[in-house]
């Protein structure tokens, strides 16, 4: 359940708000080398202010690479190019984008959500198992499954908590 937690928080990381983050570039793959490689193995990505991703590209020839991988993302951002640095000037979030992020952040939330109840039903599939073989006794069964319904809403009620707060960063403005 942690897990699904974890991959929920790096997956709302990539999402565009108002502000410049280096996350933005995880999901983007660039094909150099024969292969696709992450932004951040071919240059130094860093946020000299609030609205501004500078990448600074470690080979010129992949500059190019680079600039289009950006431009295909579905990041919605021009990179200017100056020599071997990229840099990426995030505008201003408009409300129908903000209603969009909002509704993409929801659909990763639900999506986390299904992991973790996947994950009840399958500790619970695993003590019915136990207790027809009797390795468990009736009352520690209950017990477990009580414990296993606490856990999944405690992790639920936390996955509610990072959308929420999601939910005001892209909302601010």
């Amino acid at each position: 359940m942690d897990k699904s937690i974890q991959s929920l928080k790096k997956d709302i990381s990539t999402l565009r708000t108002g502000r410049a983050n280096t996350n933005m570039l995880d999901t983007i793959k660039v094909d150099v080398y024969g292969q696709l490689m992450p932004v951040e193995q071919l240059a130094t990505i860093s946020v000299p202010e609030a609205r501004l991703i500078s990448i600074q590209v470690w080979d010129k020839a992949n500059t190019g690479l680079i600039e289009s991988a950006i431009q295909k993302s579905e990041l919605g951002i021009n990179p200017q190019i100056d020599g071997q640095i990229i840099r990426l000037r995030i505008p201003d979030l408009t409300e129908e984008r903000r209603k969009d992020l909002i509704k993409i952040l929801k659909n990763m939330g639900e999506k986390s959500k299904v992991a973790i109840r996947n994950i009840r039903r399958e500790a619970n599939e695993d003590l019915k198992k136990k207790l027809k073989d009797k390795s468990i006794s009736e009352d520690n069964n209950k017990s477990y499954e009580k414990n296993i319904q606490k856990l999944t809403d405690q992790n639920i009620e936390n996955i509610e908590k990072i959308l929420i707060e999601k939910e005001k960063e892209i909302s601010q403005i």
